[in-house]
Order: structure tokens, then sequence, then C-alpha cells
């Protein structure tokens, strides 16, 4: 078995690397731009440039999908990439998905899943619910730099998802068959409310850190200040009304399911990744509302 790994430098696909690493799996870590890599073979990929399909390709048995944020249009920028896959020898493909993805024919996971189902190959869709990593690293600097978290969510809840159990369930349908053409839905063990998960970082940090829940365009504001592009701040609008609405909140136990543990806690997750939302030296912790 040779695993394709894409997205291997994100939030779950480093930690799929990872683990296919440590359990003696051989992995190809996709990038863009190959550095010195004492983990994996590192090969230079990309979706929509058909040059580098063949060394990426070549060998390999099974392959993460990941759709990197930038492709919308995933069946002229992604599909003929699987299809090639497929030709090169590639049986399963593992996707990671997106919570409800089966049931919005809005989002490009949902065409990606079909053309899976239909594509004679193993499959599996892993569909994350919301991570908690977006905490430390999209909405890191406003935690950090003002003490707040600033999201058009209201006061809905979100069934938020460590990276690490998501990429610990796809690399469990990259390397097991109990999980040929199943849809999994990795969540945490509760749903959260923003003001929820303000009062939890802030416990962890003892110091405040406030929720705000902003409008929509006192968000779009706010994120296009922080540099954040217009195509991805329209995307987070998108989640974030979703949130609002509790469209986010359902809890499955798939993680105990397929791991046989407990999702990994919130309160976990904030003491690993705390160093995110420290001050930096000679910067006081500031909480302006």
């Amino acid at each position: 078995m040779t695993v394709l790994v894409t997205g291997a430098t994100g939030r779950v696909g480093r930690h799929v690397l990872q683990e296919l690493n440590e359990r003696g799996v051989p992995a190809r870590a996709a990038v863009h731009r190959p550095a010195p890599d004492t983990t994996a073979r590192a090969v230079s990929f990309s979706f929509t440039d058909p040059r580098t399909w063949r060394e990426a390709m070549r060998g390999a048995t099974s392959m993460f999908v990941m759709r990197p944020p930038q492709i919308s249009r995933v069946k002229e920028d992604m599909l003929p990439a699987l299809s090639a896959a497929r030709e090169y020898g590639v049986k399963r493909m593992v996707l990671l998905s997106l919570q409800g993805a089966d049931r919005n024919p809005a989002v490009p996971h949902h065409t990606l899943e079909n053309w899976l189902r239909a594509s004679g190959l193993e499959w599996t869709f892993v569909r994350a619910g919301f991570f908690m990593q977006n905490l430390s690293t999209t909405h890191a600097a406003e935690i950090r730099d003002l003490g707040r978290i600033v999201v058009p969510a209201g006061g809905g809840r979100t069934s938020f998802v460590d990276a690490r159990d998501v990429a610990a369930v796809a690399v469990r349908a990259l390397t097991d068959d109990t999980l040929v053409r199943e849809a999994v839905t990795p969540t945490g063990v509760t749903a959260l409310t923003y003001t929820e998960v303000a009062e939890l970082i802030s416990t962890e940090l003892g110091a405040p850190v406030s929720y705000i829940s902003s409008g929509p365009l006192a968000f779009w504001r706010h994120r296009r200040a922080q540099g954040t592009p217009h195509a991805e701040t329209a995307v987070m609008l998108a989640l974030y009304s979703a949130c609002r609405f509790n469209l986010a909140a359902g809890v499955t136990h798939d993680v105990r399911t397929v791991l046989g543990r407990d999702p990994i806690s919130f309160s976990r997750f904030a003491h690993d990744e705390r160093a995110a939302w420290l001050p930096r030296p000679h910067q006081p912790f500031r909480n302006q509302v």
C-alpha cells in the first residue's frame, strides 16, 4: 500500500501524514512546492496542473482527497485529476467532505461525493464538522490581540471536532476495509455555543475572551479589515450563518465507533493550542468590545 496525501500541509492532511508514518504505511505528501521532509516522500502536485499528476500518482493505491479552498469549480478543476488517479492505479479514495454535504448541492463536496459514488472506486466520505483548529488559526489573531471572537453565529450551537480526530478516522478508512463505501461524520462529544467556546478559552488562558455576535455586514467588514479575501469571507459568512440556525449542531458517535475512544474535548484542544492565543512579547492582553 502507498497512500497519496493531498493537502499534506493542511489542518487534517498533516495529521494524516504523521499517523500513516507512525504506522509504517508508505505515504507520499502531495504539495505545491516540496521542501525537505524527513517523514515522507514529498512530490509536486496540483489538481489543476496535469504535468504533476504522473509522478505523484504512479504506484499509489490509495488517496486522501482534500479540496483546496481556492477550488470551487470541482468538475473542471478536480475531477480530471481524480479520473487520472484511477487510471494510474489508485483503488481507494477517502474524501475530506463536509457535514451535511449529501443534503446540500450548493457545496463542492456534494459534486465530489456523487462522482466517487459512480466511479467504481472504493470510497469513504469523512464529513467533518467545524474544526476546533479554526479558532487557533483563522481566529487566532483576534483572540490573541483583541481578546474576542467575532462571528455571526448568534446563540447557535456548533458540534466542533478536533482535526486530529478527523485525521485518525481518515487513516482508518485508508488502511482498513471496514469503512469502504461508508460516510462518517466525526464530531465532538457535545455542541457548543460561541459564548461557551469563549469561556473555555478564557479558562485556559486565565484572561478574558469575549464573544461578539456580529451582524453579516459587520462581520464582512471585520474580516476584510483583517485581510481575508472576498471569496473566503463569503464562505465564512455562509457557514457561520448556518451555525446561527443550529444547522451545524448535530452530534454523532462516529469517532467512538471508528476509533474506540471518546473524541478529543474542547478543553484539551484549548490546552494543546494555547500558544496560538498567547500575547506576543511586550504586548498586553486586551479585551476590546
